[in-house]
This record gives C-alpha cells, sequence and structure tokens, in this order.
C-alpha cells in the first residue's frame, strides 16, 4: 500500500506561520499553568513540610460587618467566638439592621465573653456605609490583627485563626485566604460557578506568592491594625463603590510583606450563593472594582487570556488549513499540541481543585476555559451600568 499520497509534506510559508503561532502560544500558555497557576498547591505542599511556627503568635480581632443578617450570625457566628486560639475577640458592626441583628448580638453576648458589637449611627452615607462600619470596628479593636469575614461565612476549621496568626508571627503585614462556595446541586451552573471562584484565588493567591499581591477578598483576609491607620484608612477607596477589600489591598500591598494561607485549616466556607443573581452580585463587586487596581496584574492576566484565544484559534486554523491542503504533518501538530496543553491545564487545575475543593474537572474544563473571559466581560457591563451614577 503506498502511503506516500496520504503523507503530504507541505512546508510553504502559511504552514510555517501557523505552526510558529501555535507554538509560540502554546509555549506561553504552558509558562502560565506550570510557573504560575500551579503556585497555590506547590505552596501548600512545601507548607507541610515546614514546622509551624507556634509561638510569638499576636492578638487577632475578628471584624464582621452585618447588615440584616441576624439568620447567618445566628448560624455562623458561635463558630467564630470558639475557635482553638488564645487570645482573641470578635467585633460586629450592625449596619443599621432592621431584624433581629439587635437582639441576636445581645443575647449572644450574655454567653460569650469575647463578642462585641458596636453599630453604625443612622444616616450614613450609603456608598460608604461598609467602609465606615468596618473602620468603627477597626478602631474598636484592642489587638494587634484585625482579620475580616463576612455574616455569611463560616471558618472551615477550629484552627482558623491560628493558621493566619502563623503567618504574622513569620513577620508579614498582610495575609490572604481563600472562601469555599458551597453550592447546592440544584443551583444552576453550580459547577461553572465553583471553576470561577476557584480561577479567580489561582490568579490572586499564585501572584502573591510570586511577590506580586493584588488583591484580596474580604471573606477572608488579615492585616495589622497600624497599617490602616498609615494608610489613612480607606481615604483612597472612598469615592469608590466597594473596593474595602480587593482595592485597599491593591493599593497597599507593594509596600508590604503579604502571606497567604491556603490550608483546609484557613479557609471559610459561604453558602451565599443560591441562584445565579447572588452569584453575579458577588462577582460584579470585583469586576466592577478590578478596572481601578494598580500593578501588573491586569496585563499578566490580559496576556494569558489573549493568548488562549489565538491559541485555540490557530489550532482550528491549523487544523482547517491542513485539511483543505490535505498537510496531514499540520493537522498533527495541532492536535497533538491541542492535546498536551489540555492534559497540563487539566493536572494543575485538577491539583488547585482538590486544594480549594472546587469538584472534578474533565472535557468540561475546555468549554469552561473558553467561556469564562466571555462570562467576565458581560457580568463587568453590569456591574458598570449597575454602579453608573443616576442623573
Amino acid at each position: 500500500m503506498d502511503l506516500s499520497r496520504y503523507l503530504v509534506f507541505d512546508f510553504s510559508i502559511p504552514f510555517w506561520i501557523i505552526s510558529g503561532v501555535i507554538l509560540l502560544f502554546f509555549i506561553i500558555q504552558l509558562i502560565y499553568y506550570l510557573v504560575i497557576y500551579r503556585k497555590p498547591f506547590v505552596y501548600e505542599h512545601k507548607r507541610d513540610k515546614n514546622q509551624l511556627v507556634s509561638d510569638n503568635l499576636p492578638s487577632v480581632s475578628v471584624i464582621i460587618a452585618s447588615k440584616n443578617e441576624s439568620e447567618n450570625l445566628a448560624k455562623y457566628l458561635p463558630s467564630i467566638l470558639v475557635q482553638n486560639y488564645p487570645d482573641f475577640e470578635v467585633i460586629v458592626v450592625n449596619m443599621g439592621s432592621t431584624d433581629e441583628t439587635d437582639v441576636l448580638l445581645k443575647a449572644l453576648n450574655q454567653r460569650y465573653s469575647n463578642l462585641y458589637h458596636t453599630y453604625v449611627p443612622a444616616g450614613a452615607e450609603d456608598v460608604n456605609e461598609k467602609k465606615l462600619a468596618l473602620t468603627l470596628g477597626i478602631k474598636a479593636a484592642k489587638n494587634d490583627v484585625v482579620l475580616f469575614t463576612e455574616a455569611y461565612c463560616v471558618p472551615a476549621s477550629d484552627k482558623w485563626i491560628q493558621e493566619f496568626a502563623n503567618e504574622f508571627s513569620r513577620g508579614q503585614d498582610i495575609v490572604l485566604g481563600f472562601c469555599k462556595l458551597q453550592i447546592e446541586k440544584k443551583v444552576g451552573m453550580r459547577k461553572f460557578i465553583l471553576y470561577d471562584n476557584m480561577v479567580h484565588a489561582m490568579k490572586y493567591i499564585s501572584l502573591a506568592v510570586l511577590g506580586k499581591p493584588f488583591m484580596g477578598i474580604g471573606r477572608n483576609l488579615a492585616y495589622k491594625k497600624d497599617i490602616f491607620f498609615e494608610e489613612k484608612g480607606f481615604s483612597s477607596v472612598l469615592n469608590i463603590d466597594g473596593g474595602e477589600d480587593d482595592l485597599f489591598i491593591n493599593k497597599i500591598a507593594k509596600k508590604k510583606k503579604v502571606g497567604v494561607v491556603v490550608s483546609p485549616e484557613s479557609v471559610t466556607q459561604s453558602d451565599v450563593v443560591n441562584n445565579f443573581f447572588t452569584w453575579r452580585a458577588l462577582k460584579s463587586k470585583y469586576l466592577y472594582t478590578k478596572q481601578f487596581y494598580g500593578g501588573v496584574s491586569s496585563f499578566i492576566f490580559g496576556i494569558e487570556t489573549f493568548s488562549k484565544y489565538v491559541f485555540y484559534l490557530s489550532v482550528i486554523g491549523g487544523i482547517a488549513y491542513g485539511v483543505i491542503n490535505k498537510n496531514y504533518l499540520l493537522i498533527a501538530l495541532s492536535v497533538i499540541l491541542l492535546v498536551i496543553r489540555f492534559i497540563v491545564q487539566l493536572y494543575v487545575v485538577g491539583k488547585n481543585s482538590r486544594l480549594f475543593d472546587a469538584g472534578k474537572y474533565h472535557i468540561n474544563l475546555l468549554f469552561y476555559d473558553i467561556f469564562q473571559p466571555f462570562n467576565n466581560f458581560k457580568f463587568r457591563k453590569y456591574a458598570n451600568k449597575r454602579n453608573r451614577p443616576k442623573r
């Protein structure tokens, strides 16, 4: 059987251009996954081999700003109040709640001596109500480190405070954590939401490990109290709706020592996402403030998204050109590099997914990978429209 007629080696200029583009962006994509995105699970693996610091631990003040969250406070606040840590307090700032929050806090105060609560005065500006609440909480804090979470979050273990404190005893000024979303199976797009939340964490935690921190999330974040006053509080983000966590960290992190905690004990959990709209509201908050970030993060991840789509398009173009011109070498090259990239991506995402408990992925990863930037673009438009000043 003569195979020569099936094996066409067309080394024309289009072949070299298409092959070169595919190979270039294949290499770029591998750099992102093998150098950047693998950092969270590699960091945690190395941390397991090191003895945790247990002396010279700082005193900690946990701060929660809450508005009409009495049900969540009743469910989750006791788990924070009984943390296994020698020196901590919990401060809840009531932002003008009209539910049973005040009654609940007074009742819990009778049972837990380490619980304190205050409130935002009536007439506070809506845009900065959360910033004012956190400022009041920080000013009321008597301890060296302030640790933040939300009323709808619960620590995954009673070692939550301990995990953050260990990082401060190592000399860190800011410590970034992760919040796991617990979503019922009946919620639409559940797997994609878990994937999206994990990718978000992969990005900000990876760059923090690499010494380029650019944000944190208020559901699991801590810093030294003195830093807040050195930076004149939230003055740099007062004119922006939101940003009291991610944008504030973005503006101060480059001058500070930033650590991360990604151990299972350091995670907070939340079941706040019970439908598409709550997820959109939660995610849009960060997509809106993201446009005000300084530093290189937007450039780094912009290049990643661009290179990803160019790679996919060049692979499709290579296969199409190969089929039309019977250039099976180009078809093979396109398919092999696509498969290798997918295997590497599946490995890195799978490792991070086990660390962050974000589900299992297979061929659906290819769809999520392509769809996520489009979804971010759509949500960003929604966020900008929602935050547009009303005339």
